[in-house]
């Protein structure tokens, strides 16, 4: 078990693990495709692989629940963790599960244990996916290696931030580190984990520069462990040339700052902001999102629900999703286009800006204390933070086209180009609250739906 020491964990989670041996012998005698293999196979095609997400508490009703979202033909297949889990409040899952499982909003993996994890695994032949939200993940990422479980998503900035309210950026890099090292080792084994970076972030009006930015760093945190794919998350922002630049700015920044020897593939989140309520909008938008994906070369998308504006879908509703996104995604629409010369600029922009917050946190002779030290003194920012440890100084606004630029960008230390540009693509609109100017931004497919309501009642 020496392999899983650095994970930390208590002697008595290590007894209950299977040995080293026998998940890595696990992994290799599968004879299935990993989460790698799926993502590979989406590049070749140019087509991204769809997956949902999902997670309930009982687990019987988990394997109902995979095995009815199989019939809508994912590529990969989610396990969403509970919210206690995510927060190592495990005695408190575990009891949950025994009285109330309705008290759960998903899946309380290390309560079941991974024997049940690998029923999870071969229950369904697409592989799966832990979704989870926790600073740190250790003892659940064991948990979810000793399963058989392929890909892993979440980082030390990622998973910290947009859902904790006071865990230092140092204990979660350093908790991230740990995940790392062993999918280092497993890697170093044969046995590639496909680790997804979740710049999703805060998930709202997110300028797609911060959210490069964060993936990137945690990218390049956890290569220095040995960790040889990962999976940099972009959530669509709602204009699609910008869309495009973004997803399609990915692996060039990473080329730069990765170099070779590390597998990186774009993955898109369809719309994570306020949702139309309107059945056939919503899917108008969720369509869009597979296309989005599609052009910007993402290998893979994770679909929304038309049930999104009400709250969690069933199953029926899911399926709708995964289906709807892969039309999107598929060749259907290959006749689309789009100015290209206006994508181009869009990248050139992103990438620079991404640049700017990158370099100078990379200059640090230590890169978790150098990103600690940006969070703190505001050159690295997300906006809309519940966490004490970022500022959320910066105010996101779109342009007239509905791009997503800085309106404040507080102290990021962007070059006086970056700043006038995003200052002239905003324009000024004198006389108007900042507040209420961020709010329409903030609802911007709410207001296109009404907008669409009120010209059909006309």
């Amino acid at each position: 078990m020496g392999e899983l020491a650095a994970l930390e964990l208590d002697r008595r989670v290590l007894a209950e693990l299977p040995d080293w041996s026998d998940i890595i012998g696990h992994f290799k005698a599968a004879g299935r495709p990993s989460v790698v293999d799926v993502l590979r196979a989406a590049d070749r095609t140019g087509r991204p692989a769809v997956q949902p997400r999902c997670g309930v508490a009982d687990h019987a009703a988990m394997l109902h629940l995979l095995g009815e979202l199989e019939q809508a033909d994912p590529a990969i297949l989610s396990v969403t963790i509970d919210s206690h889990t995510r927060l190592k409040q495990f005695d408190t899952a575990h009891r949950l599960l025994t009285t109330r499982p309705a008290d759960l909003n998903g899946y309380p993996l290390v309560a079941h244990g991974w024997a049940r994890g690998r029923e999870l695994v071969s229950s369904v032949s697409a592989p799966l996916e832990v979704r989870h939200g926790s600073p740190d993940a250790r003892q659940l990422f064991a948990i979810t290696a000793a399963s058989g479980i392929t890909s892993f998503e979440g980082g030390g900035i990622g998973y910290n931030l947009p859902y904790s309210k006071n865990v230092p950026i140092r204990d979660s890099l350093r908790a991230w580190q740990a995940v790392d090292r062993v999918c280092g080792e497993l890697a170093a084994e044969g046995v590639v984990i496909d680790r997804e970076l979740f710049g999703t972030l805060t998930a709202v009006l997110m300028p797609p520069s911060i959210s490069i930015a964060i993936t990137l760093l945690e990218a390049i945190a956890a290569a220095r462990e040995g960790v040889r794919c990962v999976s940099l998350a972009y959530p669509q922002g709602g204009e699609v040339h910008q869309d495009v630049a973004a997803l399609r700015s990915i692996r060039p920044l990473a080329r730069r700052y990765l170099g070779d020897g590390v597998e990186v593939f774009p993955v898109l989140h369809e719309f994570m902001g306020a949702f139309p309520r309107t059945t056939g909008f919503a899917n108008s938008l969720i369509l869009l999102g597979g296309l989005v994906a599609r052009l910007g070369e993402a290998a893979k998308v994770i679909n929304k629900t038309n049930h999104e504006a009400y709250g969690l879908p069933d199953a029926p509703a899911n399926g709708l999703g995964i289906r709807t996104t892969a039309v999107g995604a598929s060749d259907l629409f290959d006749f689309v286009t789009l100015d290209e010369d206006r994508v181009a600029e869009e990248a050139h922009w992103i990438q620079r800006e991404v640049g700017e917050l990158v370099e100078p946190v990379l200059a640090a002779a230590d890169l978790a204390g150098g990103i600690a030290a940006a969070f703190a003194d505001g050159s690295l920012d997300i906006p809309f933070s519940a966490s004490a440890h970022a500022r959320s100084a910066v105010v996101p606004r779109r342009d007239r086209a509905g791009a997503i630029r800085y309106g404040g960008h507080d102290g990021l230390p962007f070059s006086a180009s970056t700043r006038r540009r995003n200052a002239e693509l905003l324009g000024d609109q004198p006389g108007r609250p900042l507040i209420d100017l961020v709010s329409e931004d903030i609802f911007y497919f709410i207001g296109k739906e009404s907008a669409t309501s009120a010209g059909r009642a006309r």
